[in-house]
């Protein structure tokens, strides 16, 4: 088994015999492992944990039947390649300070992202399902894949003068 960061994805390689169960277990312990190796725990505020926490509790109630409520979530500045992460082993969810600004709407979507991983580990259809309910997961995924497109060519969005 390994695990390493590419282009701010976690790539988690396992053998092909592997059953679904130990694919969790050890997708799950290499994330904990990464985490724990190379991301800072939230910064405490607790104004803005406790705005987040209310926030996650009831998207979670709304998308998800109430699963997936993280013990602790909060903003971070060390994420200048994601926009957020998950440790399922904790129950902790990380949100870039990146995000601060966007549409509430895309935010809403990362945090049931992290959320679902709280569930579903792996990107698998399983974890896919998580996120049907939320009917903005498709725009919101778009909106993050264009802002990720203009942030690596410096854009700003403003229009250049002539």
């Amino acid at each position: 088994m390994s695990a390493d960061i590419r282009d701010g994805v976690l790539w988690v390689s396992i053998p092909g015999h592997f059953s679904p169960g130990q694919e969790r277990h050890w997708v799950e312990r290499m994330v904990e492992r990464m985490s724990a190796k190379y991301l800072a725990q939230p910064a405490v505020d607790d104004e803005a944990t406790s705005a987040l926490q209310r926030r996650a509790e009831a998207l979670a109630r709304q998308y998800l039947g109430g699963r997936g409520v993280p013990s602790t979530i909060g903003w971070v500045t060390n994420q200048n390649t994601r926009w957020a992460s998950a440790t399922p082993a904790h129950r902790t969810v990380r949100l870039s300070h990146r995000l601060q600004g966007m549409p509430e709407w895309v935010v809403d979507y990362v945090i049931l992202h992290e959320m679902a991983h709280l569930i579903e580990p792996s990107h698998s259809a399983a974890f896919w399902d998580l996120l049907t309910s939320y009917p903005s997961t498709e725009t919101a995924k778009a909106f993050l894949d264009g802002a990720a497109f203009a942030a690596h060519r410096n854009l700003t969005g403003a229009p250049e003068e002539f």
